[in-house]
């Protein structure tokens, strides 16, 4: 790609992530096409359909999502990296409005573009919370794809306007039932 067609295709995606912030999975070609100050036909160069550019917008910030599960990892406490990422995984969907049953559908489906950046999230949920288990710190009867799910099921919630508000308090909920009380902490929960 020469080097003025990346630079658009970067600055596209910007103002992409910007538009679909603003209006979600229903944000126009022409609206995106109209702030990144380029042709509609420059914009459908690079990406055919809508759907096309959902995809590369959404593989890009799946993928530095999973890079941060690993960073987590490695730097915070087993319970409070597995809090981190599901806030974490919160602001994403947020900031992604209507992509949730998108992704939700994509993790099951191998021919979807989005296949394999949603099956390292889920792969990287997974990492999370067994390293939390063998710590004793979460409970031991969930696996990855029950904590995938309660994260699709809280990205969905926080998506409806009437529930967005309630992010913090519902991911308190959800991390409390599925964090355990840690050794030497007296009954209290490990809530970070």
């Amino acid at each position: 790609m020469r080097a003025d067609a990346r630079k658009n295709y970067g600055h596209i995606l910007t103002v992409a992530r910007s538009v679909i912030a603003e209006h979600g999975v229903d944000a126009s070609m022409r609206d995106i096409a109209r702030r990144a100050d380029v042709g509609l036909a420059t914009v459908l160069r690079h990406f055919p359909t809508r759907e096309a550019l959902f995809e590369a917008l959404l593989c890009t910030d799946l993928d530095a999502l999973t890079r941060r599960a690993d960073e987590l990892g490695t730097s915070s406490a087993s319970d409070e990296a597995l809090v981190s990422w599901v806030r974490e995984w919160v602001a994403f969907a947020q900031s992604h409005r209507g992509v949730v049953a998108m992704m939700a559908a994509a993790h099951t489906n191998p021919d979807s573009a989005l296949y394999a950046s949603c099956a390292a999230v889920h792969s990287a949920s997974a990492r999370l919370l067994l390293r939390a288990q063998t710590e004793g710190a979460a409970r031991p009867d969930m696996d990855g794809d029950n904590l995938f799910a309660l994260m699709t099921a809280l990205g969905w919630a926080v998506d409806q306007p009437s529930f967005a508000s309630q992010a913090d308090h519902l991911v308190h909920l959800i991390m409390s039932a599925i964090l355990t009380t840690r050794p030497g902490n007296d009954g209290e929960k490990a809530m970070p």
